[in-house]
């Protein structure tokens, strides 16, 4: 039996709708609508477009008129038939698209869940990834843009920011998706003005308070889970730490990956160089604050004193107390190494509202 290839395949009993309908007036059954409606189906999982299906269907009705039958009744008894015909072809159609869209949409979720978090065989994962235009042979990079607000693949900003996208650097090696109610963009590690650019976009359309990471180029097929993992890694760091930048590059702030590796050291150093603050009236919390200020404005009196609302004065007595109770002086360069450090720890560590 040869397959079937164009529309004009998928006709089978439209002839004898339109015959019935001139002879006997009748419309088509039950059993002649749901033929029209699995023809639809079977004509869009061929692949074929809705306009030339309607084409062949209109044509396949001059063609096939019934002889004779031209009096206003009979015109309108064929019309009506071929109307009811051609609704039902369609209505199959568009069921059969909503289904193919709903379970691209499913295997799309799928992916990039696998991919953002390492799973499934790699062989298999980089398969699927051709699929969706990247190829994990190359090193990828990840960025993650997040707001005040989740969002999803289908949110006007996601659109927003994947069309100027696609727009401007095309849809190869360039995936666009959210995960988690944050939006991800995924683009080779070469690519840096990609990323950039997202990044740009991003920033531009989400509210006030949002915030873009972007990880490390890495290959592999686990490269782009790692990417990933690294970007909200420095979207927690940054809430943590409280900065104020609204992108931040993984790559820019290894340093505290590094001190955050060693949390027993690190909590050490912490309870050794800063708990004695607890002492001082009102606890820690102030002094602590002043040391942040103070480090932040580059050891700047003036500019600490602003930051914090305090007279210079008040700011000067504050240091001298910390170094009374640490040991450390703020304004030493050696012990202020040990000082600032032990602050980054604090903020890593939460301390002291956790112990």
């Amino acid at each position: 039996m040869e397959a079937r290839t164009g529309p004009e395949a998928y006709l089978d009993g439209y002839e004898k709708i339109l015959t019935d309908a001139a002879g006997t007036g009748r419309r088509p059954d039950r059993t002649q609508v749901g033929a029209r409606r699995a023809s639809g189906e079977q004509a869009a999982e061929a692949g074929l477009s809705l306009r030339s299906c309607v084409a062949a269907h209109l044509a396949a009705t001059r063609r096939h008129w019934p002889a004779g039958r031209t009096s206003p009744a009979d015109v309108d008894r064929v019309l009506g038939a071929a109307e009811l015909a051609i609704d039902a072809f369609a209505e199959g159609y568009e069921r059969a698209q909503r289904l193919a869209a709903r379970q691209e949409e499913a295997d799309r979720r799928e992916f990039v869940d696998d991919l953002l978090h390492g799973r499934s065989h790699l062989g298999r994962l980089a398969e699927r990834a051709e699929r969706f235009g990247l190829l994990l042979s190359h090193a990828y990079a990840v960025a993650v843009a997040e707001g005040a607000e989740p969002y999803d693949d289908f949110h006007a900003v996601t659109r927003q920011v994947g069309a100027s996208l696609v727009g401007r650097f095309g849809s190869r090696n360039i995936l666009i998706t959210t995960k988690d109610g944050r939006i991800i963009c995924i683009a080779p590690g070469d690519q840096t003005d990609v990323l950039t650019y997202f990044a740009k976009q991003a920033y531009a359309v989400v509210p006030a308070g949002g915030r873009i990471a972007i990880g490390r180029a890495k290959g592999g097929g686990g490269g782009v889970a790692h990417s990933y993992e690294e970007a909200l890694s420095t979207l927690e760091l940054a809430a943590r730490m409280g900065f104020d930048e609204p992108v931040l590059k993984a790559s820019d702030l290894l340093v505290f990956p590094v001190l955050a590796r060693d949390r027993q050291a690190l909590a050490d150093l912490v309870h050794t160089t800063l708990g004695p603050l607890r002492q001082a009236r009102g606890g820690a919390v102030p002094l602590l604050e002043t040391l942040t200020a103070y480090f932040d404005a580059g050891c700047v009196s003036a500019e600490a004193a602003r930051t914090l609302s305090l007279s210079v004065r008040a700011l000067t007595y504050r240091l001298r107390r910390i170094h009374v109770l640490t040991g450390c002086d703020p304004a030493d360069p050696a012990q202020r190494y040990t000082l600032q450090t032990a602050v980054i720890g604090a903020r890593l560590l939460d301390w002291p509202a956790r112990s």
